[in-house]
């Protein structure tokens, strides 16, 4: 099984950069034993000059494009969307992992959100918590939840209750 984020906007050499590549790492070195390949993620870049709705629309455009490339389940981050405790995040992924799912793709949009049309797709709108959080630590958050649901399922020490 192959894990996947798909992000509105560019890290560039931000200094969020090194977080997400150091979890990038440990997930593919310990989601081995769980038969995840990896964590791919692909940046879309955001075009200047649009605002609003033309903004959003066009994000959305993009996101639903990069959707196309993968199959299973989507899992969308929203600050609407549901929390769940560490342990619950991690009997999601056992879940995904136990039905053979070939990828299971995580969305973070941009500024604006996500259409409807691709939330309604979503397996889980999952929420970080009640906070608002600028994108690049989102992902920053996403990497280490999934790295820790990782440890959680291979029993290494990194997790505690």
């Amino acid at each position: 099984m192959q894990l996947g984020i798909i992000a509105v906007g560019q890290m560039r050499d931000t200094v969020e950069r090194p977080l997400v590549e150091n979890f990038r790492r440990r997930i593919e070195a310990s989601g081995r034993q769980l038969g995840i390949s990896g964590l791919s993620i692909v940046e879309l870049r955001e075009k200047r000059g649009l605002t609003g709705a033309e903004k959003k629309r066009s994000e959305n455009a993009l996101v639903a494009d990069a959707l196309a490339k993968r199959n299973g389940p989507l899992i969308v981050l929203d600050e609407t969307g549901t929390s769940v405790s560490s342990r619950a995040f991690a009997d999601r992924l056992q879940g995904w992992v136990a039905r053979g799912d070939g990828d299971v793709t995580f969305v973070i949009g941009g500024a604006d959100g996500l259409d409807d049309a691709i939330r309604a797709r979503a397996e889980l709108v999952l929420s970080l918590g009640p906070m608002t959080w600028p994108h690049m630590l989102a992902r920053v958050l996403l990497c280490e939840q999934i790295w820790r649901a990782i440890s959680i399922l291979t029993r290494h020490p990194y997790h505690r209750d």
